[in-house]
């Protein structure tokens, strides 16, 4: 689970966890990496877990990253893609750098640790992958060209990536969130007008909690999903119905 130490990453590798999976979490802050294990493990009351520290954007890191956890670990069954980073600039202000590094930690990063445990999976006739993409990757707003522009990309490498992993019993997918309270959301708005504004437009006529991505997420990684593939699962309580 890439971007695992908080947010909707945190509350993905709880529920696995919790439905069993032996979880490992990827951040680039080891101070956020220590806690978020510990309470994994105590929620669990499991000692297994771990965590990797790694900054995504970096791709020397990103292959020693994925080096090393086929060293210490040996196979990986299920790949989470969450980690994430936006840059908000106009699309005629943004910078090479801020384009760069969106597209780095989103579309790369996912392509990247796919290829690196994509051949395990296959030898072993099983594999689950889910990217998390965003409601943005289908619409968007002001400021917001680096980051949907990757969204819809990663939407795009799942389809592909189904059809060649396909045949050796991997499925990939993406979910799509929408107005979620996190960390990375307070960074753009408001909670209030995350609760307001931006709930007023769902059809449930509220926000959600990042424990609300962890159904989806289980039905993508579980036999519950064998046959679903390719595709973007839009987990928005009816964001992109109006």
């Amino acid at each position: 689970m890439t971007g695992g130490s908080k947010g909707l990453g945190k509350a993905m590798a709880l529920g696995l966890a919790a439905a069993g999976a032996d979880v490992l979490i990827v951040s680039r802050h080891e101070d956020e990496l220590v806690p978020a294990i510990a309470e994994i493990r105590a929620e669990t009351g499991r000692a297994d877990g771990g965590y990797f520290v790694a900054d995504l954007a970096d791709r020397a890191q990103l292959e020693r990253l994925a080096a090393a956890v086929l060293a210490e670990r040996g196979r990986i069954d299920i790949l989470i893609n969450n980690a994430g980073a936006n840059v908000v600039e106009a699309v005629d202000q943004i910078t090479d750098e801020a384009w760069d590094l969106v597209q780095s930690v989103y579309v790369f990063a996912a392509m990247a640790l796919t290829r690196a445990f994509a051949p395990g999976m296959k030898e072993r006739g099983w594999g689950r992958i889910v990217h998390i993409s965003s409601i943005l990757g289908f619409t968007s707003k002001e400021g917001r060209a680096a980051y949907s522009a990757a969204k819809a990309a990663i939407a795009g490498h799942a389809r592909a990536a189904a059809i060649d992993l396909g045949p050796y019993g991997i499925t990939v997918n993406c979910l799509a969130p929408g107005p979620f309270w996190t960390d990375g959301s307070a960074r753009s708005m408001s909670r209030d007008e995350l609760s307001g504004t931006a709930a007023a437009r769902t059809a449930v006529g509220r926000r959600a909690e990042p424990e609300e991505l962890v159904g989806p997420l289980l039905m993508l990684t579980g036999d519950a999903g064998r046959f679903v593939t390719g595709s973007t699962l839009v987990v928005d309580g009816g964001w992109l119905a109006r």
